[in-house]
């Protein structure tokens, strides 16, 4: 006898399809991501990046004696032209994103060097400055997409969020590690230690409490930066500043030898990032 086909009823064969659909659903964000896994991988390139960005703009402004205007008018361009090519690539590159965080990087650093000493903004002035821009730019894009996650981060118009918090939440950091060194008085020593510090407490949260992972994520990229930003200037900065007055370019050539060496032999995927659970739906309210 041949056994009995199974019935599915109407509402089962539609639940069945719903989970079929979300699946579906998953698989292709994550063939459309175009930013990498967050891991310990990830943060360990980010903050030598963000170093990078740190020792390189001071090489092209400081050691080359070009100043900071010319800086920016160098880095912008290029800034630019780099998240345009990876808004218009159609899958990860990890070459090409870390490079657009080199670039995001090496612009804040010559931007708020430039807006600091040459326009006169204090430190203290230009942190606060910047963090309304970057809140402004987050809260816009929740407004636009009904989540900041970067899980969400698969079109242009989500791209073009992401790089512009990316890029603000690096010039940012530059100015809030030179604040905390000088208008603060830690020292670029002192000031990498706290920074440090505060990023492990992000990192003890993050296992041991059900914080919003989305928040801890923008919390730690945007504190990596001057992490990355008092640990350079403690690399190059005279002995008479608290620094140890290395070559800038020298160590701006080690670190890029060290990224690359890391892009080239760690392994790195576009996948899921911290939070994806807490991603929500796309605002109903939606735009124009």
């Amino acid at each position: 006898t041949l056994p009995s086909k199974t019935r599915y009823s109407p509402q089962t064969i539609s639940v069945a399809q719903i989970g079929r659909d979300f699946q579906l659903n998953d698989l292709t964000k994550a063939s459309l991501s175009k930013v990498p896994e967050v891991s310990l991988i990830f943060w360990i390139i980010k903050i030598a990046a963000t170093t990078l960005g740190e020792t390189g703009g001071d090489t092209v402004t400081m050691t080359l004696d070009w100043g900071y205007l010319v800086g920016v008018a160098i880095f912008l361009p290029l800034l630019v032209a780099l998240v345009l090519w990876q808004i218009a690539a159609r899958k990860f590159h990890p070459v090409l994103y870390w490079a657009t965080i080199v670039a995001s990087t090496t612009f804040g650093t010559t931007m708020a060097d430039f807006a600091d000493r040459s326009l006169g903004i204090d430190y203290t002035g230009g942190s606060t400055l910047l963090f309304a821009c970057l809140m402004a730019i987050l809260a816009a894009w929740y407004w636009s997409e009904g989540t900041i996650s970067v899980n969400t981060v698969t079109g242009p118009r989500v791209e073009a969020f992401y790089w512009a918090s990316i890029t603000l939440s690096q010039t940012l950091g530059t100015a809030l590690g030179d604040w905390a060194a000088d208008t603060g008085g830690l020292g670029y020593g002192g000031g990498a230690l706290v920074f440090g510090a505060a990023l492990g407490a992000l990192a003890a949260a993050y296992f041991w409490t059900t914080i919003s992972r989305v928040t801890l994520f923008w919390a730690a990229f945007i504190l990596s930066r001057p992490l990355g930003a008092t640990v350079g200037d403690f690399l190059d900065k005279p002995t008479a500043e608290g620094g140890l007055q290395l070559s800038r370019p020298l160590a701006s050539a080690v670190i890029a030898v060290f990224i690359i060496g890391c892009i080239l032999l760690l392994p790195q995927i576009a996948g899921k990032h911290p939070g994806e659970a807490q991603a929500a739906q796309p605002a109903s309210k939606h735009r124009g």
